[in-house]
């Protein structure tokens, strides 16, 4: 299978994944297991060299950053009700999961846009 269908976002190891899955992603997957290593296009080396796999997670936040402080600022003073309206109910059940890939070569990391899905597995 090629990579040459419309809207491929995702290399060809991981858009096979995707373009697989794309008719049952309107809603939940509750499980898929990934392998740790894929071999795929490296823009800094210009080759194909085989990359490790890692799910994203979001780091610390800053105390310090200018929308933090404007969150305090707010919260802390009436006047204001809240920041956000209040949703009703939760309409999303999950996230899409970004994934991480790391070339083994040079050390060059690129991120890919996740698959909506409740559990992903990276296996060996």
């Amino acid at each position: 299978m090629g990579c040459n269908y419309v809207g491929a976002h995702l290399d060809c190891a991981l858009s096979a994944i995707t373009f697989i899955l794309w008719p049952f992603n309107r809603g939940e997957l509750s499980d898929l297991k990934i392998p740790e290593e894929v071999t795929t296009y490296c823009p800094r080396c210009n080759a194909h060299t085989p990359h490790a796999l890692s799910v994203y997670k979001t780091g610390r936040t800053r105390a310090l950053a200018a929308g933090e402080r404007h969150h305090e600022r707010i919260d802390r003073h009436g006047y204001g009700g809240s920041k956000a309206p209040m949703q009703k109910r939760k309409v999303k059940t999950t996230k899409k999961q970004a994934l991480k890939l790391k070339c083994r070569k040079c050390g060059y990391i690129i991120q890919r846009e996740g698959i909506r899905l409740r559990k992903l597995e990276i296996t060996a």
